[in-house]
């Protein structure tokens, strides 16, 4: 009888080894983090939404230029936890546009490659006359109906699987 006790004993061990090593594997996977983009309410905190992120995603926030009214696109890239500044592209000169920097013509367009320009965080005030779009990767977000016209704050930060699937 102690035999097929041992046996029994050292099958539910061997079970119970097995068992706590796909949790711990599938807890390790959940917990690994990922870099997700935040759109939040510059004032309040709120997040208006996430979207997952990599290196090198490009980030660009495009719209028109409120006094000249001519297409702006600032192109962004995720690297690590900031953003960084990769060029900017418009269409004529203006006030606020680099007019003391190398910028060259490409397609129609004056394109400015500025040389390390890494942000934490970047506050955009969207408004309806500038239109403001953020193009994350593939996706397009409309700033001005997702915030309300309101100030935003957008920055890069780590999130777990877990943290993303939680409200």
């Amino acid at each position: 009888m102690s035999g097929r006790f041992g046996r029994r004993s050292v099958g539910f061990a061997l079970a119970s080894v097995v068992a706590l090593a796909l949790v711990l594997a599938g807890g390790a996977v959940a917990t690994q983090p990922e870099h997700v983009l935040v759109v939040e309410d510059a004032d309040s905190g709120e997040r208006l939404f996430t979207t997952p992120v990599e290196n090198e995603t490009p980030v660009t926030l495009a719209y028109n230029h409120s006094v000249e009214g001519s297409a702006v696109r600032d192109v962004y890239a995720v690297r690590g936890d900031e953003l960084v500044m990769t060029r900017m592209e418009f269409a004529s000169y203006g006030w606020g546009f680099p007019a003391q920097a190398n910028v060259t013509r490409e397609n129609g367009s004056f394109v400015y490659r500025p040389d390390d320009v890494r942000l934490s965080e970047l506050y955009v005030s969207p408004g309806d006359v500038a239109g403001h779009r953020l193009h994350v990767g593939e996706r397009t977000y409309d700033l001005v109906a997702r915030s309300g016209g309101e100030t935003v704050r957008i920055h890069v930060e780590h999130r777990s699987i877990l943290q993303r699937m939680m409200p």
